[in-house]
Parts: structure tokens; C-alpha cells; sequence
């Protein structure tokens, strides 16, 4: 079976630290992210423990260049238009904390090419 489809929503996916989540939250569904239906701020938090290690050329927020750091956050999800995904990627930047938040994007396929 062939399907032909457009790519009408997103699923982002960010870490952030504990601290800082709600005001990301805000900020993206404030730039029109986390609808779905006749609801809106619809997001999803998983906790997780996150880890990085700063190279020299990095400005780090949490942690010490060239030392592994271990952070409490939470990823957070919420579906988005495509075309406010520009935006809300934006705000999402001014919003968290990290010279470099970790960003995931996946391409939702509509339910109504399913029925």
C-alpha cells in the first residue's frame, strides 16, 4: 500500500534543566506550540538525567570546560504546526538556559490517512 501525505504537525523534543522548564514551557506555547484540538499548553515532562562535557571552545552554563557534568532535567514534548515551528524554535532559544539545548524534531503523520 502507497501513502502520499503532507506534513501538517511536528513533535519537538528539548532537555532542560529542572529549574528552567517552566518558563520554556511558557515561552513555546505562548509562540503557539502545544495545541491539539480545543486545547492548548499541551505538554508532556519526562525527567532524565542529562550529560555533556564542555569542549574548549564552549561557553557553558552548568559545569566546567572538559569536565563531564551530570544535570537533572526534564524532556519536554508538545506537538507544533509547521509552520509556526520557526517561532517557536526561536523562543524556545531565548527561554532556555544551554549555549546549545539538545532539539529533537519528528514529522507526525495526521490520523486521517489512516481511516
Amino acid at each position: 500500500m502507497k501513502m502520499n501525505f503532507d506534513i501538517e504537525r511536528v513533535n519537538i523534543f528539548v532537555t532542560i534543566p529542572l529549574e528552567y522548564v517552566e518558563n520554556v514551557r511558557n515561552a513555546v506555547c505562548n509562540a503557539g506550540a502545544g495545541i491539539i484540538g480545543n486545547y492548548t499548553c499541551c505538554t508532556s515532562a519526562t525527567k532524565s538525567l542529562g550529560t555533556f562535557k564542555p569542549n574548549d571552545n564552549a561557553n557553558p552554563f552548568i559545569g566546567e570546560k572538559n569536565k563531564m557534568e551530570y544535570v537533572e532535567e526534564e524532556k519536554l514534548e508538545f506537538v507544533c504546526e509547521v509552520d509556526k515551528v520557526k517561532k517557536v524554535l526561536e523562543e524556545l532559544r531565548k527561554a532556555h538556559p544551554y549555549e546549545e539545548p539538545a532539539i529533537e524534531i519528528y514529522p507526525l503523520i495526521d490520523e486521517k490517512y489512516f481511516i
